[in-house]
C-alpha cells in the first residue's frame, strides 16, 4: 500500500516538473546522484508547484472575480424593494428637472413683471419717455386715407382703446362711429335742429369735444347748447344727458381707469362728474376766460388751457387746489398731456410749448411753428388748432391751417422740440389723436376752425384723415422678407 502511494506521488511530481521544464533544454544528471537527490527534488517539486498554483491564483483571479460578477449581475433578480427604491430616484430626478426649468420660466416672467412695475411707476412719475420719434419717417401721399361722412366740419375725433374704431363729432351735430380698417361708418347718430332739443335724442347744437373712458366702455360729447351727453361706445345707444354748465361744453376727458368725467366750459368752470352713478360731484373755479381746452390722465388732477387768460392750469381735485403756468403770448386753444408730468400747447400766436408741472415757464417753445400768411407787413402766424401726443414717449402733433400736420420730437427730458416732419392735409386740423399703439395719427379737419368762422377754406374737405405712422425698421423687415 505504501509503495503504490509513493509511486504515485513520483509520477505527478514528474508531470509537474516535465510540464514546467518541457520549453526548458534538458540537464543530463549522473546515476549515483538520481538517488540521493530524488527525495529533496519531490519535495522542492511540491514546493514549486504550491508556489506556480498560488502565484497563478492570484493573476487570474481579478479577470476572473469579475467575470464572476458581471454573471452574477446578469443573472441577479431586483427585488421589490429594490425595485421601489430605483423609481423613486428616478422619480427624484425628474421632479428635480422640472423645477429648475420651472426656474427658469419663474424668473424669466419675473423679469417680464418687473419692467412692467418699472414702467408703470415711471409712468406714474411722469418720467417715462419711449424714443419712438427716432425712427419714424414720412409716409407716402398714397397711404394717407380720407374717409368722409360729414357735412360740415369736423371738430372732434377719439380712438378706442382697441384701436379699432373712430368716433368723429362735427358742426353738423352728428356722430359717425367708423371702422379704422375697413374705413367704412358703422353707426351714426343724427344731429337735430334748433329748437327739436325735447323730442330729439342727440346733439342739436355744434359738437365742441368728445371723450373716451379707457376701457371703450362709455363716450362723451359736449355741445355749444351747454349739454353733456353719455354714450355707450359699443352700441352708440343714448343712457344720459349732464346738464349745469352755463356756457358751451369745449373740453371733455376721462380719469384713466375710472369713470370719472372732467367737463371744461367757456363759463371758466372746472367740472367733475360720475357716469357709472350718473352724478355731479363738484365744481371748480379759477380761470379768468373762456376754457378752450381739457386733458387728464390716471391721476386726480386735469389740465386746462384758459383761452385768452394765457393760462395753463393744474386742477388738484381732491385738494380742490390749482398751479397756474404763463408762457404765450396769445389765447391758448389747445391743450395735451404727453406723461403725468409733461404737456404740449399750441396758441393763436402761433407757437407750440412744451411744459412741465413742476416748472411755471414752458420747457422749450417754438415761435410761428406753422409759419405765417398775409401780406409782408400784416403777416400773422398760423393759429395753432390742435396738438396730440402719443402717451410716455418723445412724440407730438400739431395742427393748423397751412395744409400741414407736423410731426415733432421732445428732446431728452423734454428740454426742446425739433421737427421730424410735415404731412400735407388742406383745411383747419380741428382735432389730433394718436391711437395706442402708435401705429397711425387720425386728423379731424374742416373747412372752418372749430371754435368759430374767421375764415373758410373753399378747397378742404371736411373729413378724418388716417395717417400711418412708418418706421425704419418695418421698411428693412420688409426689404429682408422681398
Amino acid at each position: 500500500m505504501s509503495s503504490s502511494f509513493f509511486i504515485k506521488t513520483k509520477e505527478k511530481s514528474q508531470l509537474v516538473k516535465k510540464g514546467k521544464n518541457s520549453a526548458a533544454p534538458k540537464r543530463k544528471v549522473s546515476d549515483g546522484d538520481s538517488g540521493a537527490k530524488n527525495k529533496v527534488r519531490g519535495k522542492r517539486t511540491n514546493s514549486k508547484c504550491n508556489e506556480e498554483i498560488s502565484s497563478d491564483s492570484e493573476i487570474e483571479s481579478p479577470v476572473a472575480s469579475k467575470k464572476r460578477h458581471s454573471n452574477e449581475e446578469n443573472e441577479y433578480e431586483e427585488t421589490p424593494q429594490e425595485k421601489k427604491l430605483r423609481l423613486a430616484k428616478l422619480y427624484l430626478e425628474q421632479l428635480k428637472e422640472e423645477e429648475e426649468k420651472k426656474t427658469e420660466e419663474d424668473s424669466f416672467e419675473t423679469h417680464l413683471i418687473a419692467g412692467r412695475l418699472q414702467e408703470e411707476v415711471l409712468e406714474q412719475k411722469g418720467k417715462l419717455q419711449r424714443l419712438i420719434a427716432k425712427d419714424l419717417i414720412p409716409p407716402d401721399a398714397s397711404e394717407i386715407r380720407l374717409l368722409r361722412g360729414h357735412k360740415l366740419p369736423i371738430t372732434s375725433v377719439v380712438i378706442t382703446p382697441d384701436d379699432k374704431c373712430i368716433f368723429s363729432a362735427a358742426k353738423d351735430c352728428s356722430i359717425i362711429k367708423w371702422d379704422v380698417e375697413s374705413g367704412k361708418k358703422l353707426h351714426t347718430i343724427h344731429g337735430g335742429r334748433k329748437g327739436t332739443e325735447d323730442r330729439h335724442v342727440g346733439h342739436t347744437a355744434h359738437i365742441l369735444c368728445m371723450a373716451i373712458s379707457s376701457d371703450g366702455k362709455y363716450l362723451a360729447t359736449g355741445d355749444m347748447n351747454k349739454l353733456i351727453m353719455i354714450w355707450e361706445a359699443e352700441t352708440c345707444k343714448h343712457l344720459y344727458k349732464f346738464t349745469g354748465h352755463k356756457g358751451p361744453v369745449s373740453g371733455l376727458s376721462f380719469r384713466k381707469g375710472t369713470h370719472d368725467l372732467y367737463s371744461a366750459s367757456h363759463d371758466r368752470s372746472v367740472k367733475v362728474w360720475n357716469v357709472d352713478e350718473n352724478a355731479y360731484v363738484e365744481t371748480l373755479f379759477g380761470h379768468q376766460d373762456a376754457i378752450t381746452g381739457l386733458d387728464s390722465l390716471s391721476r386726480e388732477r386735469c389740465v386746462t388751457a384758459g383761452g385768452r387768460d394765457r393760462t395753463v392750469r393744474v386742477w388738484k381735485i381732491a385738494e380742490e387746489s390749482q398751479l397756474v403756468f404763463h408762457g404765450h403770448e396769445g389765447s391758448i386753444d389747445c391743450i395735451q398731456l404727453i406723461n403725468e408730468e409733461h404737456i404740449i400747447t399750441g396758441a393763436d400766436d402761433g407757437s407750440v410749448s412744451l411744459w412741465c408741472v413742476n416748472k411755471k415757464k414752458p420747457l422749450s417753445t417754438v415761435k410761428q411753428a406753422h409759419g405765417c400768411h398775409g401780406d409782408e407787413e400784416l403777416e400773422q402766424p398760423h393759429w395753432i388748432a390742435s396738438v396730440a401726443a402719443l402717451q410716455n414717449s418723445d412724440t407730438v402733433a400739431s395742427g393748423s391751417h397751412n395744409s400741414q400736420v407736423q410731426l415733432w420730437k421732445c428732446g431728452q427730458n423734454y428740454r426742446r422740440l425739433e421737427l421730424l416732419f410735415s404731412v400735407p392735409v388742406s383745411g383747419f386740423v380741428n382735432s389730433l389723436k394718436f391711437s395706442s399703439s402708435g401705429q397711425f395719427l387720425v386728423a379731424g379737419v374742416g373747412q372752418e376752425h372749430r371754435l368759430g368762422r374767421w375764415w373758410r377754406l373753399k378747397e378742404a374737405k371736411n373729413g378724418i384723415y388716417i395717417i400711418p405712422l412708418k418706421r425704419k425698421l418695418n421698411q428693412e423687415e420688409a426689404k429682408m422678407n422681398e
